[in-house]
């Protein structure tokens, strides 16, 4: 299975960081040119759009020839993901729309957008700690980096391309890692969560995670934000720039918390993970308008991705299950029906009268769905789509 490990970059002086914010700029803006000539010549093979604008990229852009190559890869790859999720369907709500604006024009590259490298033009050095990268200005040598343990771990299995980003002022390094998948191991039983915006995650065991404090949280930067858009001032707008990334990587961290708990759990205890299968449900839910804002930053997708690569390094067997009905079917003796969830919190059957909390409930059915569907051999794999 492949993850990727990130490193942060610390250019020893101005100029190493000059050189790589240039020469990102200047990959784009030959990317956007790659793009234009694919896009007004109809070229989607790799070999006959490197023909055409090979020579003109090394001339007007100052490319040497694997930045060159990486560049033209780098196009075609974004033209076969968009024609993929234009089959797909998988262009967002707007649905037809979009599939129409995006079939109209050629791909647009923002200039600081993420730049992939491959060992000709990027080497590691894992003891020192320091990367040699080319660059426009040259190449440029013994450049620190600082990453986690647990990437400087993963950093010594790195295969294929390394991809540049900056963000903030700050540059990164994100290399994909090709790791060996373990074997799934026979469950014994599933451990069902159930997802929601009130509590982020609940267990069939009874274990509620609960997101108060981070709906909290983004409420406060809710408010912030719409504070400091009324004062249209440069201080203000600094702020809103220093802050705008901040209450995504929280509900980030906050996902990966949760997620590492429930794959330790199912695998401490020998059982697979059911989840409901989510997708979708922005499109088929109706929520007030005070509610809105709460629905659409609810991060379930992410969550759902992040238990499953887990899992999958752990070897945890992970299902989806159709998640109708189950916060109004009793987990005890199955009836259901729309008055048994009399709150959002409580569950009561009208038929055997099973007291329960409500999401503790849901989750319940989760689980029993996933044993039935692993008995069946149906096992599937997320639909989730990206926020």
């Amino acid at each position: 299975m492949k993850v990727v490990a990130q490193v942060k970059l610390l250019p020893v002086s101005a100029h190493d960081a000059d050189a790589l914010a240039v020469t990102l700029r200047a990959c784009n803006r030959a990317a956007n040119h790659t793009s234009s000539v694919a896009f007004a010549k109809g070229l989607q093979r790799r070999n006959v759009l490197q023909k055409e604008v090979y020579f003109a990229l090394k001339a007007d852009y100052d490319l040497g020839a694997q930045p060159a190559v990486r560049v033209v890869k780098k196009v075609c790859d974004a033209y076969a993901a968009l024609k993929g999720n234009v089959r797909a369907g998988n262009l967002g709500r707007e649905g037809s729309k979009r599939r129409l604006r995006a079939e109209s024009k050629p791909i647009v590259f923002r200039e600081d957008a993420a730049q992939p490298f491959d060992d000709r033009i990027l080497t590691w050095n894992l003891d020192a700690r320091t990367v040699s990268i080319w660059t426009v200005a040259g190449r440029i040598k013994h450049i620190p980096f600082v990453c986690s343990d647990e990437a400087s771990v993963l950093l010594a299995s790195r295969k294929g391309e390394s991809d540049l980003v900056m963000r903030d002022g700050m540059f990164f390094l994100i290399a994909t890692v090709d790791l060996p998948e373990p074997e799934v191991f026979e469950p014994d039983g599933f451990l069902g969560v159930d997802l929601g915006v009130v509590n982020i995650a609940t267990t069939s065991d009874g274990e509620i995670m609960a997101g108060r404090r981070l709906n909290r949280y983004r409420q406060r930067h809710r408010d912030l934000r719409a504070k400091l858009q009324k004062k249209r001032s440069k201080s203000a707008k600094r702020v809103l720039k220093r802050i705008r990334r901040r209450e995504a990587r929280h509900a980030a961290n906050t996902n990966h918390i949760i997620a590492k708990r429930l794959v330790a759990t199912a695998e401490r205890t020998s059982r697979g993970i059911a989840l409901e299968d989510l997708s979708g449900i922005r499109q088929r839910v109706t929520a007030k308008k005070d509610q809105r804002a709460r629905l659409h930053s609810w991060a379930f997708a992410q969550l759902g991705r992040f238990v499953e690569y887990k899992a999958r390094r752990a070897g945890v067997p992970v299902v989806f299950v159709d998640p109708r009905n189950t916060s109004r079917q009793c987990s005890e003796c199955k009836h259901t029906h729309r008055t048994n969830r009399v709150t959002q919190a409580r569950f009561v059957c009208r038929s055997c009268g099973a007291v329960l909390h409500a999401d503790h409930n849901g989750s319940r059915n989760i689980a029993h769905r996933g044993d039935a569907v692993w008995k069946r051999g149906a096992v599937n794999r997320p639909r989730t789509s990206a926020r």
